[in-house]
């Protein structure tokens, strides 16, 4: 496949979006290959399987979100997509209202004092991700693949580390190679050199391994504090 490098300057028009997602990135080539049709086919089943059985758990912690804390149950924040398109995830909230009111975008960091106490819970199990599952119906996310992150971070991390681009070239994912071997103490240089490695060597059976892989990390609390 011929290298395409892609100087690529986003410049939102949209008044909704912030003018903070203005940044200049070398991405290079999307990810292609027949594999991405097996990995679409994969995420819409079972994204609707998914989507089916979390709907009840999803339910009722957002009832405990609202009851144990002030604001809204869901989360809803624009992060980085495909080749940087910008697009709304969606979680169930497990930080307090306007916990970056004071400090701007903060990079997640152990013993996060941001946190509320269900949602040090739900970030050890994974549950505040459940409502992602329509993401990925969307066409937004895949189930597997780097972890999406806000673009101004982005922007930030993509002047700190070369190669942090890169991980735009390929759909981002609920959960990822990322996640399970570093949890939510990774760096961004160590987040970028996983996520390039997943993308590099990415296939059907790696995301089934990740997938498992992020069963076993629910179950036992292994890299997510």
């Amino acid at each position: 496949m011929r290298q395409v490098e892609v100087d690529k300057q986003i410049r939102l028009n949209d008044p909704t979006i912030s003018e903070e997602y203005s940044f200049v990135t070398k991405i290079g080539t999307p990810v292609a290959g027949t594999g991405l049709i097996l990995k679409r086919l994969f995420d819409l089943s079972v994204g609707f399987v998914g989507t089916v059985f979390s709907a009840p758990l999803i339910i009722i912690f957002a009832i405990i979100v609202k009851l144990t804390s002030a604001g809204p149950a869901f989360y809803k924040q624009e992060r980085a997509g495909l080749m940087g398109k910008p697009f709304m995830v969606i979680k169930l909230r497990s930080m307090y209202q306007d916990a970056e009111a004071k400090t701007g975008a903060v990079w997640a960091r152990k013993n996060d004092n941001r946190i509320t106490a269900i949602g040090r819970f739900m970030r050890k199990t994974r549950i505040d991700e459940l409502p992602q599952f329509w993401n990925v119906l969307r066409g937004d996310m895949s189930l597997v693949g780097p972890r999406p992150e806000r673009p101004i971070l982005t922007e930030q991390f993509s002047r700190e580390f070369p190669d942090f681009p890169k991980r735009l070239r390929i759909i981002p994912g609920i959960t990822g190679y990322a996640q399970i071997n570093g949890g939510y103490d990774i760096t961004p240089s160590q987040k970028c050199r996983l996520d390039n490695y997943y993308i590099e060597h990415y296939s059907l059976w790696f995301d089934i391994k990740m997938l498992f892989g992020t069963v076993r990390i629910i179950f036992t609390g292994e890299g997510a504090r």
